[in-house]
C-alpha cells in the first residue's frame, strides 16, 4: 500500500486481537514509528458483520495508499442500536495496524505487508472473554457471530494465508 505498511491482525472474536494490536502499536510508537490503529469493530454490526468493507477501503485504505489522510465514522452503540458516530481521522502513518474479524480478508491481502492470525483458544474460552468484554446481554448475539465467523474464515482461508499464527 504505497509507503504505508499494513499489518492485519485477524482471528475470531474474543481471541485477543485488540489487546495484541494495542501492544504492537505501543511497541512501534516507542521506537519512533508513526503508527495508526483501525479496528473493524468500528464498522461491523450484528446485522452487517463484513459487508461494510467498502467504507474502510474508500475512507482509509485508499487515501493512505495515496499518501493522503483517511477518515471514517465509528459505529456508535450508546443507544443500544448501532448508528454512525464520531468522525475518526487517520493521519498517514508509517504502519497501519488493522485489527479485527475480516481484517485479513482476501480482497485486502495484496495491500498487506503482513497478516497475523490469533486463534485465542477454544470457542468456549473466546465466547467467555467476549461476554466479559461486551456484557451478558450480548451472549446470544456473540454466539451467532461465532457461527458466522467460522464460516467466513473457512471460505476466506484467512488462517492459511497468515504469515504469523499465534494461539
Amino acid at each position: 500500500m504505497g509507503r504505508v505498511r499494513v499489518l492485519a491482525i485477524d482471528g475470531p472474536s474474543g481471541a485477543g486481537k485488540s489487546t495484541l494490536a494495542t501492544q504492537v502499536v505501543a511497541g512501534l510508537t516507542a521506537r519512533g514509528c508513526r503508527t495508526a490503529l483501525v479496528s473493524t469493530d468500528a464498522f461491523a454490526t450484528w446485522d452487517d458483520p463484513v459487508a461494510w468493507w467498502p467504507r474502510l477501503v474508500g475512507g482509509v485504505l485508499r487515501p493512505l495508499a495515496d499518501g493522503e489522510p483517511g477518515a471514517y465514522r465509528r459505529m456508535d452503540w450508546s443507544t443500544g442500536a448501532p448508528r454512525p458516530g464520531e468522525l475518526v481521522r487517520v493521519a498517514v502513518p508509517d504502519v497501519l495496524v488493522l485489527e479485527g474479524v475480516s481484517s485479513g480478508r482476501t480482497s485486502v491481502r495484496p495491500l498487506l505487508s503482513h497478516l497475523c492470525w490469533l486463534s485465542g483458544g477454544s470457542a468456549a474460552e473466546r465466547l467467555a472473554r467476549a461476554v466479559d468484554r461486551d456484557g451478558a446481554a450480548a451472549r446470544a448475539a456473540l454466539a451467532r457471530w461465532q457461527r458466522f465467523e467460522r464460516g467466513w474464515f473457512a471460505v476466506d482461508g484467512t488462517l492459511e494465508a497468515a504469515g504469523t499464527r499465534l494461539s
